[in-house]
């Protein structure tokens, strides 16, 4: 049939019939997509499962020894907190005393002999605190995130708790915070001895690297000869003799002109942790545990974080980094060149004054790659030996959902954690879980196991420990129906 031509009455039923197959193939390939949809469903579902018990296994098989979480934390001898939000009367942190280790852990001593936790000339520490904490969304929102909360009910929020256990090996004046606008003054407000000129306003997230590498660009030009240390101002840890021990060695290897990292030995096959390969024993003097790094892992499945943990040779990343503040900016300007070019603009203008900074920032932020530490600098400089790692046991968790929330705070058996006020949860047979009575309502569960029940004043939330990794779709879909106002 030449163009132009109408076609035959033979050949409209071949057309109708190339339709009709076109049509089925389409709906056919849709039944297809549809079911694996929920076959991949299904198995994260399993996986959350499996992992959970997995874990409760693991936790109920190791008697050498707890992460310190395992361990029912003993009554605050200084504030007993009701609620996870602290009210606005904080005290201050008396730094001229004694420190006194963390009475969570129950670990012996690491073989670093740093039994006295004293200053460490020229180490600095960073607390980069950003992020909504979206997976404790309603309890965690964007203008009050998870590391301002209470979550131990100990009278300190997390990055209270971070300040706390940081400030013997680096003092306030060699203590930093990176955050951003909506969270400066409330900050300031909860650590009442961070130095004005050590919190960098960062205009808006930009992920890991560009937070940490601007602390690193500043600090680089205020001490050439700086060792940072960066350290998530919303994970909690136990066990600070370790931890402590821990980063000393870290920075005696980093002065080694390596990016340190610190390993946390796995507790269980966790699906939520990226892992750190460990590789041969380095000859450094005073630091007896430093390894190299030969990869990083992403987060795995479960059976392949079971085979991790089988081999013996990995541990947790839990993001913690520390180098020397020039080794960092010429190992990002190695790998990301730009990055690196536009953080040392903004640096060379941060102590300049405060119209300069501000003209500078706007110039430059919104134009810096949005990229993780890890995606950065430490996978590409680990494939050349660069990177150590210092493996320790003391306890970690980065408090990424409500089922490892509910996993650190001491329960009555057979009974979910309650964090609250205890008067206003009433259970029958509901066991496991964790119950938020944050609205000040009574609270009343009847034959149903590990619940996640979050009651605020302008929101519930009720969900399964096995599928609080996924809070976050709930978020976007309040998000999408308009409710923004209460993210």
């Amino acid at each position: 049939m030449s163009a132009g031509q109408a076609p035959t009455p033979d050949a409209v039923p071949g057309i109708e019939a190339m339709f009709h197959q076109i049509l089925h193939a389409v709906q056919k390939n849709d039944a297809v997509i549809a079911t694996l949809k929920q076959e991949c469903h299904e198995l994260r579902l399993a996986n959350a499962s499996l992992e959970r018990i997995v874990k409760d296994n693991f936790q109920a098989d190791r008697h050498w020894g707890t992460s310190g979480f395992a361990t029912p934390a003993p009554g605050s001898p200084h504030i007993r907190a009701r609620s996870p939000f602290l009210g606005p009367s904080v005290p201050r942190i008396e730094t001229t005393g004694p420190h006194h280790p963390s009475p969570l852990g129950d670990h012996a001593l690491s073989a670093y002999p740093f039994r006295n936790y004293m200053d460490i000339p020229g180490f600095y520490v960073v607390i980069p605190a950003g992020g909504a904490g979206t997976r404790l969304w309603p309890l965690s929102r964007e203008k009050h995130p998870k590391f301002l909360l209470d979550l131990t009910l100990k009278g300190r929020s997390l990055i209270q708790a971070t300040w706390d256990r940081l400030l013997p090996l680096s003092s306030a004046a060699r203590t930093t915070v990176v955050a951003g606008p909506a969270h400066v003054d409330t900050i300031a407000a909860q650590l009442p001895d961070l130095l004005p000129e050590n919190i960098f306003c960062e205009p808006g997230p930009k992920d890991s690297m560009a937070a940490i590498g601007l602390a690193a660009a500043i600090l680089a030009r205020r001490d050439p000869d700086a060792v940072i240390g960066s350290f998530a101002a919303d994970h909690m840890i136990s066990g600070d003799d370790m931890f402590l021990s821990a980063v000393a060695e870290a920075v005696v290897v980093a002065r080694q002109d390596f990016l340190v990292t610190i390993g946390i030995a796995p507790m269980h096959p966790s699906t939520g942790f990226g892992y750190i390969r460990l590789g041969e024993k380095l000859d450094i003097k005073d630091a007896p545990n430093a390894r190299t790094v030969p990869s990083f892992k992403e987060k795995p499945d479960v059976r392949t974080a079971a085979s991790y943990i089988a081999s013996g040779n990995y541990h947790w990343n839990a993001g913690m980094f520390v180098t020397k503040a020039a080794t960092l900016m010429k190992l990002l300007a190695q790998y990301k060149p730009d990055l690196a070019s536009g953080l040392e603009t903004i640096a060379s203008a941060w102590d300049a004054g405060e119209e300069q900074r501000q003209a500078v920032l706007a110039e430059i932020w919104p134009k810096l790659e949005k990229i993780p530490i890890d995606n950065a600098i430490a996978e590409p400089a680990a494939l050349e030996g660069k990177v150590a790692v210092v493996p320790s046991n003391f306890g970690w968790d980065d408090v990424g959902d409500f089922s490892s929330l509910s996993g650190m705070l001491p329960a009555e058996p057979g009974q979910p954690a309650i964090l609250g006020n205890p008067n206003l949860v009433l259970t029958e047979q509901a066991a496991g879980g964790i119950v938020v009575p944050g609205s000040g309502r009574l609270i009343t569960t009847l034959g149903v196991d590990d619940l996640v029940i979050v009651d605020m004043p302008d929101t519930l939330l009720v969900t399964t420990r096995a599928r609080s990794q996924e809070v976050k779709r709930i978020v976007k879909k309040t998000k999408d129906a308009g409710w923004k106002e209460l993210l």
